[in-house]
């Protein structure tokens, strides 16, 4: 049995109801992992979103920020968060199959504009935030783990429109792509998409501010899908979905889609 699996940082799910309600019905996806929610639980558009389709629904949510939601066609075993510094914010879900799957979800934190942690506070907090991410890892037994979301970093040169240009730019300074780096690699994670299209240009959020996103097609790969060694051959296809950058109204944000066989 495969599933069709997506992540979408949706930047406001109670705006975009119209695009997840495309996306499930354009790419039959099965469960969809969502990011930058933008509500609380008790704000959270349940009804509307089981119409679409979703009979089933975990979310962390908080007030106007943050929030991360699953929204699946099959029953979880169970799902649980990680408040990581303790700052109370809703960054992260997982959700657990009854194949034992660990579908950790992140929204990990932009970093604000200034890429010093010392003249800026946010950029010190993601860089802890990531530290965490490590470090929770590490104790754990990572089985049939997958993590994914918008890890708000571009880790490779390949991962932006111009690497030079971006070299000193929150998101693809050496500092983050380093921690992002490490933690893909003492963790012992496969890089997903990296695995089924290696070397050429990708891209996942390109900004609100260019005039014409497309044509200038200044873009960087933050959204990413990440797999324990046991479990990565198991996705049997994925894909960017950079058309979806043009629905309306849009976010900043496209869906990355995979085809996952159960084990």
């Amino acid at each position: 049995m495969s599933i069709r699996i997506a992540s979408w940082n949706i930047n406001s799910i109670r705006r975009r109801l119209k695009l997840i309600h495309k996306l499930k019905k354009e790419f039959s996806i099965d469960i969809l992992f969502l990011q930058e929610c933008k509500c609380t639980e008790n704000d959270m558009p349940y009804e509307e979103l089981k119409k679409i389709g979703y009979k089933y629904i975990y979310y962390n949510g908080q007030k106007s920020y943050n929030g991360v939601a699953i929204l699946s066609n099959l029953e979880l075993k169970k799902f649980f968060s990680y408040d990581f510094l303790g700052k109370g914010e809703a960054r992260h879900i997982c959700g657990v199959t009854k194949e034992n799957i660990n579908f950790h979800n992140f929204y990990v934190p932009a970093g604000g504009d200034e890429p010093d942690p010392v003249k800026n506070i946010k950029f010190e907090y993601k860089l802890k935030y990531l530290e965490e991410m490590k470090k929770k890892f590490l104790e754990e037994d990572l089985k049939k783990t997958i993590i994914l979301g918008d890890f708000n970093v571009a880790p490779l040169e390949e991962d932006v429109w111009s690497h030079k240009q971006l070299e000193n730019v929150v998101s693809h300074t050496k500092v983050e792509t380093d921690s992002l780096k490490s933690i893909l690699k003492v963790c012992g994670f496969k890089d997903v998409i990296r695995e089924h299209f290696q070397d050429i240009k990708l891209y996942s959020w390109w900004s609100y501010r260019a005039r014409d996103w497309d044509k200038s097609n200044r873009g960087r790969r933050l959204d990413h899908l990440w797999a324990s060694n046991d479990i990565a051959a198991a996705f049997l296809s994925c894909s960017i979905e950079r058309e979806v950058r043009s629905w309306q109204p849009p976010s900043d944000h496209v869906p990355i889609i995979a085809t996952l066989n159960l084990l």
